[in-house]
């Protein structure tokens, strides 16, 4: 009751808390209470009496600010404080002459405050939702390769034409832009123009004042037609060339480039290169997904290449045996892709269950697609049971399409005409890197849908152990010279946060407080170690150890090189190569940081940097090039909005999937927006999910979510349509049953995983040239885009398994199945 009459006078307590540190504050309260009744003055005298008192409390602004945050002393006390804060503490400190509680308040309450700005946020939100409950909030369509290149420069440049249709039928028009062989221009709409039509213009606006020496004209042929408004519409032309006139053409290319600076250059397809382009270098490297080529030699089709970044490189490793010989030219046999490539649809998609059997020492592979278990029922619950039951039982989801080495050459998409360096820029792969994709056919996505749930429901199947010997036929035997699978990494910018140096020095590293494995370092930074041990070692990615640095340690005295703490992050296969990181116990400097630093800055001239040049340049950005060509997952970007994330942008490239087809379905996607805030739960994405992303580190594994979606074809709206859950991985999924047997017997269920990983910076480097030249035109347009690129904070993955975690529901089958049908027939009809 008191909260909700102070709540009352907020206005006036404000302007009570400017004068709280005035000497003369009880006859300024006085006078500015005296219309209030004397309950409600003494209530708000009791919250001023509340904000004088001096307080101790320490304030922490780390993480919950949108500022630097730094330390800070007053009267003996550290805190933590970004400049905004420092400026309101010191103002208000000044205003009521010592730190009090009205202080404290005040410095919480800055706008750059993470909860004061989602609270505004929200409150927006629902203000807006009040006015427009509809107003709809799409995020912007990211088509992928999308981009084009051009011959020439376009001049934006509005000049009088004639144009004749044919049969002395003359229009005039306007051009909106012009090039040496093309143009686009404005006539009325009532006009009839049709795409191949042959069209005369005379370019009267320049016939005024130059001598062009074309009495007829010149002529066009119509590209294409686009309203523009009820009066107007716009037609794109492109030369004949007819006239072979060099005068002209001289002439008019000499007027583009020497006016350019005047009438601007048509940057628009350049811009959108630059978004589509910068969209594509956050996911590359965000990926879940092996990337595997396959090759074909003398019709036989084999695994040659994959492409591996942070997120995928653990499946690659899983398909590697003792010897590091990869196993997937027998898991891609040349039998399981022709069944795959028999599929109808576009992408061909397999489940592939596997595991391994170590025996003396050497690690054999069992695998198995869902379309050879699917014949016999019997194998199909022994494979599945007992591959359950291994640690190492994994589940893949193979997505098989066509690719062409054509691909791997994606030209800038500047004019031939803008620099002397295009041409150099612009350069297909070198021979070296065109001998080793000539041969691609097919590209095979590999992504690991494994979890707890599928695991524990095939666990639950019954199988006859009497026959586990049967399994040998899906077991992988030992080749004495296999295939070679060339592994690829992908380049891309380098977000380490400090430089790596070779070095050797001896190390003691101490486990336990009683174990001591001694070995040399490989390389350093300020904040990490690689080290080489003397024998293979039993820790384990995320183990805290202390070292010695005894060599080090006769260097200097001014630091103690024994018990440095340090985290492991990575260890190799043979256990003999560890990764370290060091471990904080506090936010106070650490010895071996500061060490490494003085260390480093005084021998920079002496120490080598580590370079992690590629065995084939030029090969990662090829591939890199076919895979954009061929995308067929579902990517989308989440984009810091003052305290909160929403969903920006959505990726959709040669395949879209059903989803794609589902939403585009509902909203006109030609308009470059899509709306899927719908496909996720109330609030999910600007609470659970941002609260998650904030506390996510770039260098971390992605975030993990099963997403269920339940559709109701019969419904108009897109909100109304789609009911969803999202749980994180792992989660029971017992209290989801009713939703699931309700979709699937009445609705379309959709099962996705969702991997969400954070974002570093913007690759500018891949985008130095398009960047260039746009803010060689228009400077402000260069800042905005890449401005934009910064405000991406998250990549976000949705990889459908409907259909593999259908198979551990336990419901009617009779049920499924026709489920499956409606779905089929209603993709079926938009598609149609």
């Amino acid at each position: 009751m008191a909260e909700d009459k102070l709540q009352k006078y907020q206005p006036l307590i404000k302007e009570l808390k400017a004068q709280l540190g005035d000497p003369n504050f009880d006859k300024i309260f006085d006078q500015m209470t005296k219309d209030i009744s004397k309950p409600d003055r003494f209530l708000l005298k009791m919250e001023m009496s509340r904000l004088s008192q001096p307080i101790a409390r320490f304030i922490d602004l780390r993480g919950q600010v949108d500022g630097e945050v730094k330390p800070y002393e007053y009267e003996g006390k550290q805190h933590f404080m970004d400049d905004l804060a420092i400026e309101v503490f010191e103002r208000e400190i000044e205003r009521h002459g010592k730190y009090t509680l009205a202080v404290y308040e005040e410095v919480m309450q800055t706008e750059n405050n993470f909860r004061v700005m989602q609270k505004k946020a929200l409150d927006n939100e629902s203000l807006i939702n009040d006015i427009a409950p509809d107003l709809p909030n799409h995020a912007k369509l990211i088509r992928f390769a999308s981009y084009e290149s051009r011959i020439e420069e376009r001049m934006n440049y509005s000049i009088k034409i004639s144009i004749e249709l044919g049969k002395g039928h003359s229009v005039s028009g306007t051009t909106s832009d012009i090039s040496l062989s093309g143009a686009k221009i404005k006539i009325p709409a009532k006009e009839r123009v049709k795409p191949s039509q042959l069209v005369s213009v005379r370019l009267i606006g320049l016939e005024q004042e130059f001598e062009l020496g074309l009495k007829d004209g010149i002529q066009y042929e119509v590209v294409a037609v686009e309203p523009l408004s009820r009066e107007q519409q716009h037609v794109r032309l492109k030369r004949t060339f007819i006239e072979n006139s060099n005068s002209f053409d001289e002439f008019l290319n000499s007027f583009i480039h020497g006016n350019k600076r005047r009438y601007k250059v048509n940057l628009d397809n350049t811009m959108d290169a630059i978004i589509c382009k910068g969209y594509e270098q956050y996911y590359h490297p965000r990926v879940s997904s092996l990337f595997v080529f396959i090759s074909q030699a003398e019709q036989l089709l084999l695994p040659t290449i994959a492409l591996t970044n942070e997120n995928n490189a653990f499946i690659n490793y899983y398909f590697e045996d003792e010897r590091k010989t990869s196993c997937l030219y027998q898991i891609l046999s040349q039998t399981r892709l022709s069944t795959m490539l028999a599929l109808p649809s576009a992408v061909k998609e397999s489940i592939l269950y596997c595991f391994t059997h170590i025996k003396e020492g050497k690690i054999y592979h069992y695998s198995a697609f869902d379309f050879e278990l699917a014949k016999q029922a019997q194998l199909r619950n022994l494979f599945v049971a007992y591959g359950a039951q291994k640690n190492s039982w994994r589940t893949f989801k193979v997505q098989l399409m066509p690719s062409h080495h054509e691909d791997a050459f994606i030209p800038l998409s500047l004019p031939a005409n803008a620099s002397k360096n295009i041409e150099k820029l612009n350069k297909p792969p070198t021979p070296r890197v065109q001998s080793h994709i000539n041969n691609v056919k097919y590209l095979a996505l590999i992504t690991d849908i494994s979890s707890e749930h599928q695991k524990e429901a095939y666990k639950k199947v019954l199988f006859d152990k009497s026959i586990v010997n049967q399994l040998k036929i899906f077991g992988r035997g030992k080749a004495l010279n296999p295939p070679k699978l060339e592994v690829v990494s992908l380049e891309y910018v380098n977000l380490r946060s400090h430089k790596r140096y070779l070095y050797k020095t001896a190390v003691v590293i101490h486990i336990d407080n009683h174990t001591e494995v001694s070995g040399y370092t490989l390389d350093l930074s300020v904040m990490g170690l690689q080290v080489q041990l003397a024998q293979p070692t039993t820790m384990t990615k995320g183990d805290i150890i202390h070292l010695d640095l005894p060599d080090l340690q006769k260097i200097t005295k001014q630091y103690t090189l024994s018990n440095l703490r340090y985290e492991v992050v990575a260890v190799s296969k043979t256990k003999t190569t560890i990764n370290l990181k060091v471990s904080k116990l506090t936010d106070l400097p650490q010895v071996a940081s500061e060490f490494f630093k003085l260390l480093i800055d005084s021998n920079k001239d002496k120490l080598q940097p580590c370079k992690e040049s590629p065995r084939i340049p030029g090969l990662s950005t090829a591939l890199r090039n076919m895979i954009t060509k061929s995308v067929c997952q579902f990517p989308f970007y989440l984009h810091k909005e003052t305290s909160h994330y929403k969903i920006g942008a959505v990726g959709v490239g040669l395949y879209p999937t059903p989803i794609h087809r589902l939403l585009m379905y509902y909203h006109n996607a030609k308009q470059g927006q899509l709306n899927i805030r719908p496909l996720f739960p109330s609030g999910f994405v600007e609470g659970a999910l941002t609260e998650a992303v904030r506390k996510h580190s770039r260098k971390s594994k992605p975030l993990k979510y099963n997403l269920f979606v339940s559709f109701d074809s019969n419904e108009k709206e897109l909100s109304k349509a789609l009911k969803s859950h999202c749980i994180e991985k792992g989660e029971p999924q017992e209290p989801l049953t009713l939703f699931l047997k309700k979709a699937v017997s009445k609705n379309i269920l959709f099962v996705f995983h969702l991997h969400v990983s954070k974002t570093g910076r913007p690759d500018t480097d891949y985008l130095a040239n398009e960047l260039r030249y746009v803010s060689h035109y228009a400077l402000h347009k260069a800042k905005e885009l890449e401005e934009g690129l910064w405000k991406v904070t998250g990549v976000c993955d949705l990889i459908d398994v409907t259909d593999e975690h259908l198979r551990t529901l336990d419901l009617d089958n009779k049920l499924v199945t026709a489920m499956k049908l409606r779905k089929q027939a209603w993709l079926k009809s938009i598609l149609s």
